[in-house]
C-alpha cells in the first residue's frame, strides 16, 4: 500500500461526502416537497406522462399492497418487453452487424437481470446484442429499475416518518408518481450531463458499424462501435453495472482515463449516499440520516482497506514461478493500477452496481473475499439506488429490537413501536437472501450441469459458484469470470435468483412500511434508545456484520478462506 493509493481512496470518499448533502436536499425537494424544481419546464412533461399512466387514478396515494402490485405489474411488463426485443432483434432496426436473435434461456436471463437492476451478463455485449436491444431493451431498465428502487425506499421511509392523521395514515405515496419523478427530475438530467462528459473524455457514442482494421503486424482486428456513453452514464448513476462491452469498465471505450474512472466510482455512490440525507430530512432529524451514512462509511473503509492490503501482496501463483512482483497486477488495467482497482471492486460491490474495471476472478483469495462479503452483508453499504436505503432500514429494525431487549423496553424507532409483525417481516427479508444463495449454490455444486461450467477446481471453483448466486440474488451483477454462465442451467437458475432477490425481498419491505405508517408517534422518554448517535451506529454495524458472518461464514471457510491457507502453502487452483 502506498501514500498515492490511499490519497486516491481518501479523495474519492471526500467527494462522496461533498455531494451527499446537496444531492440529498435536491432529492427531498423532488420526491417529497409539494412543488418540484423547474415546474414550468418539467411540470407539463410529468403531468403528461402521469395522464398516460391513468390520469388522476395514477396519482392517488396507495396502500402498501397497491404500491407493490403496481411495481410488480410494471416490472412484469418490462421483463416481457425486453425478452421479446431480444428474440426479435434480427428483424428490428439498428442492427448494423446483423446479429441473430438471442436464444430463449439467455433472453430470459438478460430480461430478468435488467428488470431487477442486477445487470448480470452471461453474454458479450458487442457480439450478442444490437444497438436497438442495448438502447431500447436494456437502457430502459437502467432508468426504470433504479427509479423503482428509489420508490420502494421512499415508501419505507414514509412508513417510518409519516405521522398519522386522526383516522390513521394508511398510504405510502404513489408508485407511478415516484417512478416518473425519479426518472424525469433526477436520472435523466444527470445522465445527459454525465454522457456529454464521458464523450469529452473519449467514450464512444455513435451508430456506426464495427470497424475492420489491419494492425501493424498485418492481423485483421474488429473494433466494436455503438452508443456507449449514453448507456454508460445510467449504468453507473443507477447502480446498474451492465457494460456495453464484455470487458465492462476495463474497456478503454467505456472508461478511458483515470478521471473517468474516478467519476464513475463517484456516480455509483452518489445517489445511495444522498438518499441517507434525504431520509434524515424526511425524519425531521438529519442526524438520523448521518447515522446511517456513518455506519455505511465504516463498513466501506473496512472493506477497501482489506481489499487494498490483499491486492498489494504478491500473487501466490506468480510467486511460485519466482517472478518479482509489486503487488497483484493480474487481471488489472495498467492505467488504473492496484489501488484504483481495489477501490472500484469495493465500491461496485458495496453499491450493488456490478460494473468492474478489473477481473475479480484474478484477485487474490482474500482480495476476492472482500467483494463477496460486501454482497453477502445484504448490499447495505450504500447499496443500490434505493435498495441500499431500504436494506439498511430493515437492519435498523433488527438493531432497534435488540436494543429494546437490552434495556427491557418495547423497541421504538422514530417514536413508533416495533412489534411482532414488523419483526416477522424483517426476519423474512433477512432469511430469503441466504436461502436462495446457499440453496442454489448447493445444487450447482453437486450436479453436472453446474460443475461443467467451472474453469477452476477446488475451493476457487466453489468461490465461483458462490459468487455467481450471491451476485445474482444481491442484484449486483459482477462475476468471478472463470464461470461460463451461458448454459441453460445457469441462465435459468441465475434468472430465478435475481427475481427472488429483488421481488421476494421488496414485498416484506413494503409490508413493513404499511404496518408502520399508521402507528401513533410516542414522545421519547428516559428509556428511549437514541438512534441518531455514535452508539447506535456501532450497534447497527455489529448487527449487519453478525447477520452476514453467521450465515455465510461456513461457506466462505470452504471457499476463499481455505484457498488463502492453501495458497500460503504453495497450492493454487
Amino acid at each position: 500500500m502506498t501514500l498515492i493509493g490511499w490519497s486516491q481512496i481518501l479523495l474519492f470518499f471526500a467527494l462522496v461526502l461533498a455531494v451527499t448533502k446537496p444531492l440529498g436536499t435536491y432529492l427531498f425537494h423532488v420526491l417529497e416537497a409539494p412543488t418540484q424544481p423547474l415546474p414550468k419546464v418539467l411540470g407539463p412533461v410529468e403531468r403528461l406522462v402521469l395522464a398516460l399512466c391513468g390520469g388522476k387514478d395514477a396519482q392517488r396515494e396507495q396502500t402498501w399492497s397497491q404500491y407493490a402490485l403496481s411495481l410488480l405489474a410494471f416490472s412484469l411488463f418490462g421483463l416481457l418487453g425486453t425478452y421479446v426485443i431480444q428474440r426479435l432483434q434480427h428483424v428490428l432496426p439498428l442492427n448494423p452487424q446483423g446479429l441473430p436473435a438471442v436464444g430463449p434461456e439467455l433472453a430470459f436471463n438478460t430480461a430478468a437481470s435488467f428488470t431487477t437492476n442486477t445487470n448480470w451478463q452471461s453474454y458479450a455485449g458487442e457480439s450478442t446484442l444490437s444497438y436497438f436491444s442495448q438502447m431500447v431493451g436494456l437502457t430502459w431498465h437502467n432508468f426504470t429499475s433504479a427509479a423503482a428502487g428509489m420508490g420502494v425506499a421512499l415508501a419505507l421511509a414514509r412508513g417510518f416518518t409519516r405521522r398519522p392523521g386522526p383516522e390513521g395514515q394508511k398510504t405510502l405515496g404513489n408508485f407511478w408518481v415516484d417512478l416518473v419523478r425519479a426518472t424525469l427530475y433526477v436520472l435523466l438530467p444527470l445522465c445527459i450531463v454525465y454522457a456529454l462528459f464521458l464523450v469529452s473524455q473519449g467514450v464512444l457514442q455513435n451508430f456506426a458499424p464495427y470497424l475492420e482494421l489491419t494492425t501493424l503486424e498485418g492481423v485483421k482486428q474488429t473494433l466494436a462501435m455503438g452508443p456507449v456513453a449514453s448507456q454508460e452514464a445510467i449504468k453507473m448513476l443507477g447502480t446498474n453495472g451492465g457494460g456495453f462491452f464484455n470487458a465492462n469498465s476495463a474497456h478503454p471505450f467505456e472508461n478511458p482515463t483515470p478521471l473517468t474512472n474516478l467519476v464513475q466510482m463517484l456516480s455509483i455512490f452518489a445517489i445511495p449516499a444522498a438518499l441517507t440525507y434525504t431520509y434524515g430530512k424526511m425524519a425531521r432529524d438529519t442526524k438520523q440520516g448521518w447515522a446511517l451514512f456513518a455506519a455505511m462509511s465504516l463498513l466501506f473503509f473496512v472493506g477497501v482497506t482489506a481489499a487494498y492490503a490483499a491486492e498489494s501482496q504478491s500473487n501466490p501463483a506468480v510467486a511460485a514461478a519466482q517472478v518479482a512482483q509489486a503487488g497483484n497486477m493480474e487481471g488489472k488495467e495498467a492505467r488504473f493500477g492496484i489501488s484504483a482497482s481495489a477501490l472500484f471492486a469495493t465500491v461496485t460491490t458495496d453499491a450493488s452496481c456490478g460494473a468492474v474495471n478489473a477481473m475479480h476472478d484474478s484477485f487474490t483469495s482474500l482480495g476476492g473475499l472482500v467483494p463477496l462479503v460486501n454482497m453477502q452483508l445484504g448490499e447495505v453499504i450504500f447499496g443500490g439506488v434505493g435498495a441500499g436505503l431500504y436494506g439498511i432500514l430493515v437492519m435498523v429494525v433488527l438493531a432497534v429490537f435488540i436494543a429494546g431487549l437490552m434495556v427491557g423496553r418495547t423497541p421504538e424507532y422514530l417514536g413508533k413501536k416495533i412489534e411482532a409483525k414488523e419483526m416477522k417481516l424483517a426476519m423474512l427479508y433477512v432469511l430469503i437472501f441466504p436461502l436462495v444463495i446457499l440453496g442454489l449454490s448447493a445444487v450447482a455444486a453437486v450436479i453436472p450441469q453446474g460443475l461443467s461450467s467451472l474453469n477452476n477446481a477446488g475451493p476457487h471453483g466453489l468461490s465461483e459458484i458462490l459468487y455467481a448466486f450471491t451476485s445474482g440474488t444481491a442484484n449486483n451483477g459482477s462475476a468471478f469470470a472463470g464461470l461460463n454462465a451461458n448454459t441453460p442451467f445457469w441462465n435459468i437458475s441465475l434468472g430465478l435468483a435475481m427475481l427472488a432477490g429483488r421481488f421476494l425481498m421488496i414485498i416484506p419491505v413494503l409490508a413493513i412500511a404499511g404496518s408502520m405508517v399508521g402507528k401513533k408517534v410516542v414522545p421519547p422518554g428516559p428509556g428511549t434508545f437514541p438512534t441518531n448517535g455514535a452508539l447506535f451506529t456501532g450497534l447497527l454495524v455489529c448487527v449487519v456484520v453478525i447477520v452476514g458472518a453467521l450465515t455465510f461464514f461456513p461457506a466462505l471457510s470452504l471457499g476463499p478462506i481455505v484457498e488463502h491457507s492453501l495458497g500460503q502453502a504453495g497450492k493454487v487452483f
